[in-house]
């Protein structure tokens, strides 16, 4: 997926803000069936939040950067523990600001 515009982020943490997290990431880290319910959470909703449970900051931004890469998501934020995806469907739900 092409990178996202600041516009396009910006409407994507607003729709995100009272969304509560889909998917989460437990003690065994990310694992290939947490990322096969990351993948189930982007077909039905497009924009997703993943609840990181690990405390240290550089390992939750790894897993935002492995998720991106192994579903063809677009990172939208990172806020804590919280990660925000966006991936649009083949027919896209979400309208995106040009």
């Amino acid at each position: 997926m092409k990178p996202l515009t600041s516009a396009q982020r910006q409407h994507l943490k607003g729709l995100a803000h009272n969304r509560q997290p889909v998917v989460m990431i437990g003690s065994q880290g990310l694992t290939p069936a947490v990322l096969k319910e990351i993948e189930h959470a982007l077909v039905a909703h497009e924009l997703i939040k993943i609840k990181a449970g690990s405390d240290e900051s550089e390992v939750r931004q790894r897993w935002l950067e492995d998720i991106c890469a192994a579903t063809g998501a677009a990172p939208v934020q990172r806020i804590g523990k919280v990660l925000v995806i966006y991936r649009a469907a083949a027919k896209p739900v979400i309208a995106l600001p040009a």
